[in-house]
């Protein structure tokens, strides 16, 4: 990889008071000789490692920029290659002018992540410490950030690395058991192997039961608001947001499209999404609005349903009550500060009342019960994120479940009399998949999948 020295710009293209330019290779340093100059105007031929320079990047008389400029020798940089970082002025022509002059002389624009991808392809991280940087940089929550800070310093690979140790005990009896003894079923005995299997499938399923929650800490709660015209969606979503997001008014039918937005809860983000009110139509542009109101509130992961206590229980509310069985559901029982005119006890009898709250929006009451029973309903109550290992990748998932997958159909043979050599191949693919979580196995096109989704200068 250091043949070709690569540089972007590593800090986000607009106005700002610095902007970096990052080059990694062998021939950074050559090329920022070239086009650096000390703060007398003067050529420098030696840096010291570790150490900032003051002066200007000059394309031969003309001068660019005035810059401080950082030489970092390898092995001991993020890429594990020599670095050099140009601090420039920020906003948009400074920036490009510097990258481009280094372009001139020699760099090669960066590919998206090439930089963390040279320092996974060179030892310095390995793939799921890669991929925790991009859900670093993407967190929207602290405690988003704080699940992805705890990968970058390797929870998932520690773990997944003790479960390959135990793969490998497993696997060495299985070998053992092929080549040196005729008939296992007479001369194995079989309870210790299942013993060792059953804990590491254990281990596994821990793992991939983690991953909902790790999930909703990545990518928030799709949190769909669903009630008849004019009971207080909008105002519900104002209220939370604490501001005039979404129009109010008494007029039925005013919300005819979704509003999308989101907010901190306890350091999980909710994406809160005022749908259309449900009800019958004539109206052409309101009906697709509850259409897609129905669609949101099948796709979420939590459905916030809101009834007017001050009417009585019709049958669009039915239709809602319907709509929204087994769902995770919380159900808010709207505008107690007036007279109660509606029979519960259908909607108590369709969802545990734990789950029901009487709230007053207009008068802001029952607002934090609301909170609490989101964070009830998906982490117990409490968000723990520290010292433990939660999975919020997807692909990690995915091969923990079919690692799993093949550890369950190699027993299962056992068990049926199957060959061991059949089970030693299942054993064998489960270890292989475990290694591509941290990327000892992994395929390029793979690989450079992964990477696509960085930015240009990380």
């Amino acid at each position: 990889m250091s043949e070709r020295t690569i540089a972007a710009i590593s800090t986000a293209v607009g106005e700002a008071g610095i902007g970096i330019v990052r080059m990694s290779g062998d021939n950074s340093l050559n090329i920022a000789k070239k086009v650096f100059r000390d703060y007398k105007k003067e050529e420098v031929q030696e840096f010291e490692n570790r150490k900032l320079k003051y002066g200007y990047i000059f394309d031969n008389d003309e001068m660019i920029d005035e810059v401080l400029l950082a030489y970092m020798k390898g092995p001991k940089t993020y890429t594990k290659e020599d670095i050099v970082e140009i601090y420039c002025h920020g906003g948009f022509i400074a920036v490009k002018k510097v990258l481009n002059l280094l372009l001139k002389n020699g760099a090669f624009i960066a590919e998206r992540g090439e930089f963390t991808k040279r320092a996974f392809l060179n030892g310095r991280l390995d793939l799921s410490q890669a991929e925790a940087v991009i859900d670093l940089i993407d967190a929207k929550t602290d405690k988003a950030y704080e699940a992805s800070l705890l990968q970058l310093k390797g929870s998932v690979a520690s773990k997944v690395k003790d479960i390959k140790t135990k793969m490998l005990d497993l696997m060495a009896r299985v070998e053992f058991s092929i080549n040196f003894m005729e008939d296992y079923e007479d001369d194995l005995p079989l309870e210790p192997l299942y013993e060792k299997a059953d804990v590491i499938i254990e281990e596994l399923n821990e793992l991939i039961n983690s991953s909902n929650k790790g999930r909703i800490l990545k990518e928030g709660i799709k949190t769909a608001i669903i009630g008849k015209p004019n009971v207080g969606k909008s105002s519900l979503l104002n209220a939370l947001l604490k501001e005039n997001r979404a129009i109010v008014t008494d007029v039925a039918g005013t919300t005819r499209d979704t509003i999308e937005e989101s907010i901190d809860l306890g350091g999980v983000s909710i994406n809160i999404i005022d749908t259309a009110g449900i009800r019958l139509t004539d109206d052409l542009v309101e009906s697709i609005g509850v259409e897609k109101s129905r669609q949101i509130a099948n796709e979420s992961d939590l459905a916030i349903a809101i009834f007017d206590v001050s009417k009585p229980l019709d049958d669009e509310d039915k239709q809602i009550i319907e709509l929204l069985k087994d769902k995770k559901v919380i159900i808010l029982l709207n505008k107690i500060d007036l007279e109660n005119k509606l029979d519960a006890s259908i909607i108590k009898k369709a969802f545990p009342d734990e789950n029901i709250i009487d709230v007053s929006i207009l008068k802001n009451k029952g607002l934090k019960e609301i909170e609490d029973a989101i964070l009830n309903m998906f982490f117990d109550g409490e968000i723990q994120v520290s010292n433990t290992t939660i999975i919020t990748n997807i692909r990690h998932r995915d091969l923990l479940v079919k690692a799993r997958d093949n550890i369950q159909n190699g027993i299962k043979d056992i068990q049926n009399g199957i060959p061991l050599d059949a089970t030693e191949i299942d054993l064998r693919n489960a270890f292989n998949q475990l290694s591509e979580i941290t990327g000892e196995t992994i395929e390029e096109d793979v690989l450079d999948k992964i990477f696509k989704d960085f930015c240009i200068g990380k």
